[in-house]
Order: C-alpha cells, then sequence, then structure tokens
C-alpha cells in the first residue's frame, strides 16, 4: 500500500467504523388499551378494558418485550407504572444486563411500590437475556416443557344468561375459573352447572366480609364440585381465614393476602397455598422466589396472571411447569392481543420453543 492508499483507508476507516457501530441501548415504554371480550366483572371492579404497561429493551440488536398489568387494588395504574420505569431509565441503560439479578435489586431497591411497573422492566429483562444465551426461559430455570400444567379459564361476575353463554364459550378448557363474592354467587354456580359438568375453581376476591358467611358458601361450593377456592375473605382477615379453614373441606388458596415473598411464611397456618402473579410480585424473579418458598413450606402453588396480552401471560407460563395449578388466561379475555407466545391445547399451556419468551 502506497502512502496515498494508506491516507485514503485511514481517513475511510473512522466513517467505516462508525456504521459497523451497535446502536446505543435503549429502552421504551408505553401505556397499551386492551379490549375485553366480554365486560369484565369482578368484586373489585367492571370494565369494557384494561390499560397495561408495555416495556422494550434493545441491546445489541436484542429486543426484550415486558409488560406489567397494574390495578387499581394495589393502587397503581399504567401513568404511574410508566413513571417508575422512567425513574430508573438511566440505571437500566448503563448497567450490564447479564447482571440482571444485581439489576433488578437496585431497581427494587430505588422503586417504592409500583409492582406492575417493576415486573414490565424485569419481563422485558428476562426476555433479553434468554434471546442473548439463544435458549428459552424455561430452559434457564432448568424446567421441562411438557410439564407446564392445564390452565383454567375465567369467567367472571355477571347475569345467569350471560353466564351461561361464556360457560359455553369455555367448551375447548377442562376445568373453569369462577369469580364470585357477590350476593349473586348461588345463581352465578347454578348458570354454570346448568351447562356443564366440568371441575370448578372459584376466586371470590375478598368479596366476603364476615367468616361465618364465608364457611357457609364454601361448605355449598365443595356440593357443586368446586376444587379450591380463592381468597374468601379480605386479605388483612388472615386470623378469621384461619378460623374458616378449619372449618371446610376444601383448599383455600391466597391471592390479594400473598403479593410477595415475605407474606407467604405468615400465611402457611391459614391458607392452604398461594397464588403468585407477575405483576403483583414485581416479575419472574420474584416470582420464582416465592413459589420456591410456598413449596419448601409444603403449601400448594398456583400462576395466576391479570387481564394483559400474551407478553406476560407467556412470561408466566415458562414458570408453569414448577406449579400445581394455573390461571394463565389474560390474553384470552382480550380482543387485540399484539403478540403470540403461549399456547393453549384443550386447556394445557404449549411453551413457545424459540428463545427468551419466545413471543412472534
Amino acid at each position: 500500500m502506497n502512502r496515498r492508499n494508506f491516507f485514503t483507508a485511514a481517513a475511510a476507516a473512522p466513517v467505516s467504523a462508525a456504521l459497523a457501530a451497535p446502536a446505543a441501548p435503549s429502552l421504551t415504554a408505553k401505556i397499551v388499551r386492551l379490549n375485553l371480550q366480554h365486560t369484565w366483572t369482578t368484586t373489585m371492579s367492571s370494565s369494557q378494558y384494561r390499560d397495561t404497561l408495555h416495556v422494550s429493551y434493545q441491546r445489541d440488536g436484542i429486543t426484550g418485550h415486558g409488560e406489567g398489568a397494574p390495578i387499581v387494588r394495589y393502587h397503581e395504574d399504567a401513568e404511574s407504572a410508566r413513571k417508575a420505569v422512567e425513574s430508573v431509565r438511566d440505571l437500566f441503560l448503563s448497567a450490564d444486563p447479564m447482571q440482571f439479578s444485581k439489576l433488578m435489586g437496585e431497581v427494587f431497591k430505588r422503586v417504592p411500590g409500583e409492582w406492575a411497573g417493576k415486573a414490565a422492566l424485569d419481563i422485558a429483562l428476562m426476555d433479553w437475556v434468554g434471546q442473548k444465551l439463544g435458549i428459552p426461559l424455561y430452559t434457564y430455570f432448568g424446567l421441562d416443557p411438557r410439564d407446564a400444567p392445564v390452565t383454567t379459564f375465567s369467567i367472571g361476575i355477571d347475569t345467569p344468561e350471560i353466564t351461561r353463554q361464556k360457560t359455553r364459550e369455555a367448551a375447548d378448557f377442562p376445568v373453569l375459573k369462577i369469580k364470585v363474592g357477590l350476593a349473586t354467587d348461588e345463581p352465578t354456580i347454578e348458570a354454570v352447572r346448568s351447562v356443564t359438568s366440568k371441575p370448578l375453581r372459584v376466586d371470590a376476591n375478598e368479596g366476603w366480609k364476615d367468616k361465618e358467611e364465608a364457611v357457609r358458601k364454601i361448605n355449598w361450593l365443595e356440593k357443586q364440585g368446586v376444587e379450591f377456592i380463592e381468597q374468601p375473605l379480605p386479605a388483612e382477615m388472615v386470623e378469621e381465614t384461619r378460623w374458616v379453614r378449619s372449618r371446610v373441606h376444601i383448599p383455600i388458596i391466597a391471592d390479594e393476602a400473598c403479593q410477595r415473598a415475605s407474606d407467604i411464611p405468615k400465611l402457611k397456618d391459614a391458607f392452604d397455598g398461594v397464588n403468585v402473579k407477575l405483576d403483583k410480585s414485581g416479575g419472574m424473579l420474584e416470582a420464582y422466589r416465592m413459589i420456591e418458598i410456598a413449596k419448601a413450606l409444603g403449601m400448594r402453588t398456583m400462576l395466576g396472571c391479570m387481564v394483559s396480552t400474551s407478553v406476560s401471560v407467556t412470561a408466566a407460563a415458562q414458570l408453569s411447569p414448577l406449579v400445581d395449578y394455573a390461571d394463565l388466561d389474560g390474553n384470552l379475555l382480550i380482543a387485540n392481543d399484539p403478540f403470540q407466545g403461549v399456547r393453549v391445547e384443550k386447556g394445557k399451556l404449549v411453551l413457545p420453543a424459540r428463545p427468551g419468551l419466545g413471543l412472534a
């Protein structure tokens, strides 16, 4: 190479290097409105749509997707979740994503509350890590996707006529989950039983305020083929739930009373199991910790979800081979899911084999 060619090549090198340089890491957070197939009614609220927070984390040509579904019960909404994500943007973009446990530990220290926002970050980060490693997240956690359980399909509170319609629409699901907790509980269950004899699981969402009422209703539900009851009394009524537990014959599962890992030991004598949700725990890492603690204490384990897209539901499904029960149908309740992830075949969860969450 002569001198002229050398300097020509040297001058061009910075341009080539700049063109080849990877894009800087980025983090985006946006609120997405999900339209429900049916009006969704529980003891807490009734709505035709839900707003969730979607997070995208881009680095090294890989995009990790996350979602958090905040609800009023935990004093959160999509805008507060978005602000929580924005508050740790600089931390997230400057940290090494392969040190994900350390990174999320720091996020938990810096962000008080806002568990759905933290869940969105955690899920996006873990999706990125799985893609970077080239493996599905269930492989990272050492799980066999064939062990994924059957999921229930949830039926919200409605008129007997609409309840029968919803039950018929859920014909492909071998087990149903019925929302109760109001004065209409008996007509609701009777409407379901008028069209199916399938096993049922029931969620009262803290709807019963009196322990004697809870015992009476649970013992009636047992006769209707109900396998277990979730959160019959308000979360703070742990002693009353212990009293109820000694007078009924089906398992009682904690939901609103069990938000994070530190809640579990104090619930052991009042509940038979816990319902773990990524949105109320802060993501996959904390949910995994909760499941392992509950199992170590001899409690039954369940993975639940909020109304959400396939992002959040698939993230939970990656951990589902660990648990006894699954209620992962939030994406099936909406009409505008922008992703495809976990599938359901005759009620059984079928996990995607692609890396990370495996979204398409």
